[in-house]
């Protein structure tokens, strides 16, 4: 085993779209999507994915430029330690590496219980464990036989949600007959309650979970280090990604909207499943069962991926042991992978044993953790970009330049901020910011403490030395 030398690049166009598109498209667009349409209201559903669509793409606009300069493993931590400070680094870091770690514990559980429906003798930490070691292993093969895999993981939600989107869209407008002989719905259902049922502000306070819905996307920059040729693949990847996640989320947030009545929505276990029973699919359920457990798999697998290269990068920084940065043969950090699958036991663990306490707290903080990381993105665009022609380069030299620098990345960092402010005015998610905060005071003051400790270690070294 050696380090950086040994990762490589085995990651085409095809994966690296996929990569990105199955840590998205998780049980958040599955199961959570009714709650939000009941919050907002279906207009304000709508309005409010919109928005997060353009926050993202702001964003990746970002992410485009530092990546295609700079690929490399772990990128935006990188970035942002390298622009911003050593210590925003650091703490971006592990904060990305938390997120990914409580999601894993999270879709280990909800895999199990979904088993639940087929196998309901079977106990449901029995299948959290197989999902658990399946996953293990197509991380710890080779890193092709990881993005292949999540290849097809992702394709076949992907199928699955094109195919619900024309269903729905046929039932919409009346060419396939609703079960209860009603009359084609149209699009009334969108106003029929007024464009904000509860208040325009309402929006803004989902913003952050809409802005969750959309994390995953910056994928992308983890993996540039180990892409084909990333100078042409990420901007394409990037491209086709956001135009898809628009289209997935969007289009499927109207047909939901238009086929559900906003007062339902927020009570159903998947809104998915009631819409196409509405239609007369048959083995609905099922087959919505069988989709959902595929998403969280791909999610759970993209999601080991980015914390063992978080791990990886923080280890390559020498910000934290060195045991971490080495990697196998076969370009896999076997070491990042076995603690951050540890680290996703915990939380499956926590989610058992204190669903309560623990929990909520690390989900609470993965939530502010990721559009967190999304603020240093952009801050760490615009740092580049000022030393990047302050030493006295051309920007026509970039080979992906961010376009309409500087109000792309402060239009992002702003408008990412501004889902953080929304969510002090809502009780139900204020603890993000209780817990959230605080977990990033920690990282800093660890960051700095231990750069003092092992700064003290050296200069009684070199003091012993001259002595």
């Amino acid at each position: 085993m050696e380090g950086q030398q040994q990762f490589q690049r085995k990651m085409q166009s095809r994966h690296l779209v996929m990569l990105s598109l199955g840590g998205v498209i998780g049980t958040g667009l599955f199961l959570s999507t009714g709650y939000t349409i009941q919050q907002a209201g279906p207009f304000g559903t709508i309005l409010s994915y919109l928005v997060g669509a353009l926050v993202v793409y702001l964003v990746m606009l970002c992410l485009g430029e530092l990546s295609v300069h700079m690929p490399e493993t772990g990128a935006f931590h990188s970035y942002a330690a390298k622009y911003i400070g050593p210590g925003t680094g650091y703490t971006v870091a592990w904060l990305y590496w938390l997120t990914w770690t409580v999601a894993l514990g999270s879709e280990f559980t909800a895999a199990g219980l979904l088993m639940q429906r087929w196998f309901p003798s079977i106990n449901v930490w029995i299948w959290s464990a197989v999902f658990a070691l399946m996953i293990f292993l197509l991380n710890a093969v080779t890193v092709k036989f990881f993005a292949e895999s999540e290849f097809w993981f992702a394709s076949i939600k992907v199928v699955a949600i094109v195919i619900f989107i024309l269903l729905g869209g046929a039932a919409i407008v009346g060419f396939i007959p609703l079960t209860d002989s009603s009359f084609a719905p149209f699009f009334t259902n969108l106003t029929s309650e007024g464009l904000f049922p509860n208040g325009a502000f309402a929006v803004i306070m989902t913003m952050l979970a809409v802005n969750f819905a959309y994390s995953g996307t910056e994928l992308i920059g983890v993996a540039a280090g180990e892409t084909e040729e990333p100078e042409k693949t990420i901007p394409i990847a990037i491209r086709t990604t956001l135009w898809r996640l628009i289209l997935f989320f969007v289009g499927t947030i109207v047909v939901l909207s238009a086929l559900l009545p906003a007062s339902d929505s927020g009570v159903l276990k998947s809104p998915f499943v009631a819409v196409l029973e509405r239609i007369g699919l048959p083995f609905a359920a099922d087959i919505m069962n069988f989709v959902i457990l595929t998403a969280i798999l791909s999610a759970a697998n993209s999601g080991l991926y980015a914390a063992s290269r978080m791990l990886w990068s923080l280890s390559n920084k020498k910000t934290i042991s060195p045991v971490f940065a080495r990697v196998t043969k076969q370009g896999v950090p076997i070491y990042a992978v076995i603690f951050s699958m540890l680290g996703g036991t915990l939380a499956l663990f926590s989610s058992i044993i204190a669903p309560d306490t623990v929990y909520i707290v690390l989900v609470s903080i993965s939530g502010l953790a990721v559009v967190v990381v999304w603020m240093s993105i952009s801050a760490s665009q615009f740092f580049f970009r000022r030393q990047y022609i302050k030493e006295g380069h051309s920007v026509k030299d970039l080979v992906y330049r961010t376009p309409f620098y500087p109000l792309v990345p402060i239009a992002s960092f702003v408008l990412c901020l501004a889902s953080l402010v929304g969510i002090a005015f809502d009780p139900a998610q204020r603890i993000a910011l209780y817990c959230g905060i605080p977990f990033i005071l920690i990282c800093y003051g660890s960051y700095y403490l231990t750069q003092y400790v092992k700064e003290r270690g050296e200069g009684y070294a070199a003091e012993n030395q001259s002595n």
